[in-house]
């Protein structure tokens, strides 16, 4: 087994582990996604849900997975996504790692963003800029509390 086929179970263990100890804690978000991949150039719409448990006061680990549908030569992914989020009191920041499996010629891509937004109530708006291996990507989010 290479080290490429081992991301997806590694990003699961880790969400697992993060989740383990307290999941009465755990906060779940209902997310869509507007992104643009660079190179194909084609645009992708993502539904994803987000996972989170606190790790201090204002800084939450967590994933985030889902289905995503593009415009381009592979139409149907899943995104999976580690995701280390620090937030203020109306601001957000996120940093996001993992393997987004395509189903086409080439499976398995890492993924690596970072991305910033607003939060009001249980909704947050934000944009999300990075890199989907051989691609730059860059999209907006909108995320409903549950």
């Amino acid at each position: 087994m290479n080290a490429r086929s081992r991301l997806p179970l590694l990003a699961v263990l880790a969400l697992a582990a993060a989740l383990w100890s307290r999941p009465a804690s755990a906060s779940f978000q209902l997310g869509l996604g507007a992104d643009y991949l660079f190179d194909p150039e084609a645009g992708a719409l993502q539904l994803t849900l987000a996972v989170d448990k606190p790790i201090a006061k204002r800084t939450t680990i967590g994933g985030r997975f889902g289905v995503l549908l593009t415009s381009g030569p592979d139409e149907v992914a899943v995104p999976i996504d580690l995701r280390l989020r620090v937030r203020g009191r109306q601001l957000y920041f996120d940093g996001l790692v993992g393997p987004w499996i395509f189903f086409g010629d080439d499976p398995f891509r890492i993924h690596a963003a970072l991305g910033f937004g607003i939060l009001s109530g249980s909704m947050s708006l934000g944009l999300e800029v990075g890199w989907v291996d051989p691609s730059a990507i860059a999209g907006i989010r909108l995320a409903f509390r549950l």
